[in-house]
């Protein structure tokens, strides 16, 4: 890999006079593709190009020991795990998540429930719980084994400006005294791409003025881990109540994720509330079949919202995951989206690089953008219409909504077809996963 600093201006005096064939070769790039956020997406997109042939940058503004640290948990359906599988990290993943056998969905105190198995999507489970430290030390551990993949951690991007053939990256190394130093302190790399893997904020995005369309919902979700008395049976809840989804997701065979969605005000009154009195409110939600509950850790709350950018590429830009878009937690599609999006992008430039084309043309990545934007936007319309649908008392969508769950418990056709689109096993697959469950 060589080193290339002199300015545009610089490199066009000197090819003046020379042969229009010698004009056309493009400058020498420090890397092909710079990934800007080192999370599970962007970490994932690295490990996906691994014995690519391309050189790989990953900037990240936090340590990875603070990365890893992060207390989420993710419900990774089959599109997620068979791209995992064909990168060729899920070995080290599957000893370390609890599968879900069965999800139990239901409307509130309605008798309808519709049960989802295994069988139902010829799997041999129907998906599996994550903690966010297990999936990226798991990734990060594969791609530190790619000898294609440099870090640049904790540092920032400062600027970038495109040329025709590649971006220059102004690259600042972020130390414990200050976040930035002077612009003029920064260095400057030739990529060939940039990867916007910088979550909802994106400053990759935002730095291209790259338009959203966003809708701020009326609800919050509270995130909390329960300890259960009796076992899980390996069972994920989906309950739909007036004021919002309530998930349960068992992350390990005594504890389980619970993610209750409720109004600003409900939510935030749950969340100021001591530990016995939310274990009481809990329980009334939560039911007695799993026994006596205790809490486990702290309770965090987030804001449910959606939000859809215009556009995915520029020429020698792509964005992927909450980059893009984001939506509302009904259903467990966010995190799984982005990892689509990730196979769909490693895919489109593998082949293009084995062809010779050139990674970062707008031709390259408009095959990505075609791919996974009418995707996305299905699956974000999806979950916005489930919980416009469900969260309500309006009386003639409580009978559609109820007639909608007794269609699917008794008609295994359509059930079938709402759990493949849910676990994004429909439409167009990566090549990188060609393991079978």
């Amino acid at each position: 890999m060589v080193q290339f600093t002199a300015h545009s201006n610089a490199l066009a005096s000197s090819t003046m006079s020379r042969p229009d064939s010698l004009q056309t070769i493009p400058p020498q790039l420090d890397y092909d593709v710079a990934i800007v956020g080192g999370g599970i997406a962007g970490v994932t997109l690295a490990a996906a190009l691994k014995d690519s042939g391309l050189e790989i940058l990953i900037i990240e503004a936090q340590p990875q020991s603070a990365a890893i640290a992060k207390g989420q948990a993710y419900a990774i359906h089959l599109s997620s795990k068979r791209i995992w599988e064909g990168i060729g990290v899920w070995p080290e993943i599957e000893p370390q998540v609890q599968p879900f056998n069965h999800v139990r969905m239901s409307d509130a105190d309605c008798p309808y429930v519709v049960e989802f198995n295994p069988s139902d999507l010829s799997a041999k489970a129907l998906g599996h719980v994550a903690q966010h430290r297990v999936l990226l030390k798991a990734l990060l551990g594969f791609v530190n084994t790619c000898k294609n993949v440099t870090w640049r951690c904790p540092a920032q991007v400062v600027s970038t400006q495109e040329f025709e053939s590649y971006v220059e990256v102004a690259l600042q190394d972020i130390n414990s005294e200050a976040v930035a130093t002077e612009p003029s302190d920064a260095q400057i790399l030739r990529v060939g791409l940039v990867v916007g893997a910088d979550g909802s904020t994106s400053q990759v995005r935002q730095r291209s003025e790259i338009k959203t369309r966003s809708k701020a919902y009326w609800q919050s979700c509270l995130v909390a881990t329960i300890q259960t008395e009796k076992f899980h049976q390996n069972t994920a809840y989906e309950r739909f109540w007036p004021s919002g989804p309530f998930a349960i997701l068992p992350v390990s065979n005594t504890q389980c994720r619970i993610v209750w969605t409720a109004p600003h005000a409900e939510a935030q009154a749950l969340l100021a509330l001591d530990d016995a009195s939310f274990i009481e409110k809990l329980t009334e939600r939560y039911g007695a079949q799993m026994g006596k509950l205790t809490l486990v850790g702290d309770r965090f709350l987030f804001p449910a919202k959606l939000m859809h950018s215009c556009e995915y590429v520029r020429s020698r830009l792509a964005l992927v995951g909450d980059a893009a878009h984001s939506c509302h937690p009904v259903g467990g599609q966010g995190l799984n989206l982005g990892i689509r999006d990730v196979g769909a992008l490693a895919q489109v430039l593998r082949d293009a690089h084995a062809k010779g084309e050139d990674i970062g043309s707008l031709q390259v990545l408009k095959r990505y953008e075609r791919w996974r934007r009418w995707e996305n936007m299905l699956s974000l319309g999806f979950t916005d219409l489930i919980n416009l649908t469900f969260s309500n008392n309006i009386l003639p969508l409580v009978v559609v909504r109820r007639l909608g769950l007794w269609a699917m418990e008794h008609i295994p056709v359509l059930k079938i077809a709402a759990l493949h689109f849910m676990a994004g096993v429909m439409g167009r697959k990566p090549t990188l996963a060609r393991k079978m469950p």
